[in-house]
């Protein structure tokens, strides 16, 4: 059987503030690739260019890459603007730029509390294709995260974006945690098959259905093994991205510290172990 090898990865942010930590222990996990949410306690988008040129010269000295910019563009409400989400995406191009980053995570849009997810389809829609046509002009690919509580938080509605958009700018990052808690009981039978043409990206966290507790990968109810497996198959070659959220989470991401950030890498090492893949 021909070996097969992931690249593994995880947000900086969620080990320390200080970027230079954040690659110690990534390295010290064995990832070759950080993913940039935060530095030094500022948002990617807010990272001045002299901010962004330290960090790169942090990256370069010790041999770390960059897999994607974990930008929050699309974390906010869909009644802004339309150029409010386009201006900002121009810095986390900006960003990708300077870090050498071939993708930049997004999210598609939240709504006021009593507001269905239906009727501001259109408006997403609208949003994402403005924010694909800068990427595109750039010559970048955005991820859609399937964060819970925004319009393409199930597989169904992450299935209506990729397809309504039809971009190769635009591609999907898969997050078993997320589908969990937002009620997808089992996301690998209800949402892999459909996804898995535009699929391109994995984040690695697990949760539980009862509580929405976010787990290290294989201790929820995530179906990982299963997805790990069937991404094994389909002859994936991508990304697997560490974003653990074990000891704190907030809405513009999570925070776990080293020693949790350790127990979450270690956990899917497990998991690629037992169905042969090798993580680098």
């Amino acid at each position: 059987m021909t070996e097969v090898s992931w690249t593994l990865s995880g947000f900086g942010d969620e080990i320390d503030a200080d970027p230079a930590v954040q690659v110690a222990v990534l390295q010290a996990l064995g990832a070759s690739h950080i993913e940039v949410r935060s530095a030094w306690g500022v948002n990617i988008v807010d990272l001045d260019d002299e901010q962004l040129d330290r960090l790169a010269g942090i990256f370069a000295e010790r041999g770390m890459r960059v897999s994607a910019i974990a930008s929050p563009i699309g974390k906010v409400d869909v009644a802004l603007p339309v150029r409010h989400e386009v201006d900002r995406l121009s810095r986390a191009i900006a960003a990708a730029k300077r870090l050498d980053a071939p993708y930049i995570r997004l999210f598609s849009f939240y709504r006021a509390e009593g507001v269905p997810v239906e009727s501001i389809r259109d408006d997403v829609i609208e949003r994402m294709r403005a924010l694909v046509a800068s990427a595109e002009e750039a010559g970048v690919v955005l991820l859609h995260e399937n964060e819970k509580d925004i319009f393409g938080d199930t597989p169904e509605r992450c299935l209506d974006i990729v397809e309504s958009v039809g971009s190769p700018a635009l591609r999907l990052a898969w997050d078993s945690a997320n589908f969990v808690q937002v009620g997808v009981d089992a996301p690998f039978d209800d949402g892999y098959a459909m996804l898995r043409p535009h699929l391109e990206y994995l984040q690695v966290k697990d949760a539980l259905a009862a509580t929405s507790e976010v787990t290290p990968a294989g201790e929820g109810d995530g179906q990982l093994l299963q997805t790990l497996t069937a991404l094994r198959d389909d002859g994936y070659t991508g990304f697997a991205s560490l974003e653990p959220h074990l000891t704190d989470v907030n809405a513009l991401g999570g925070f776990s510290g080293p020693a949790a950030f350790g127990v979450a890498g270690r956990a899917l090492r497990r998991l690629t172990d037992r169905i042969g893949v090798t993580l680098a």
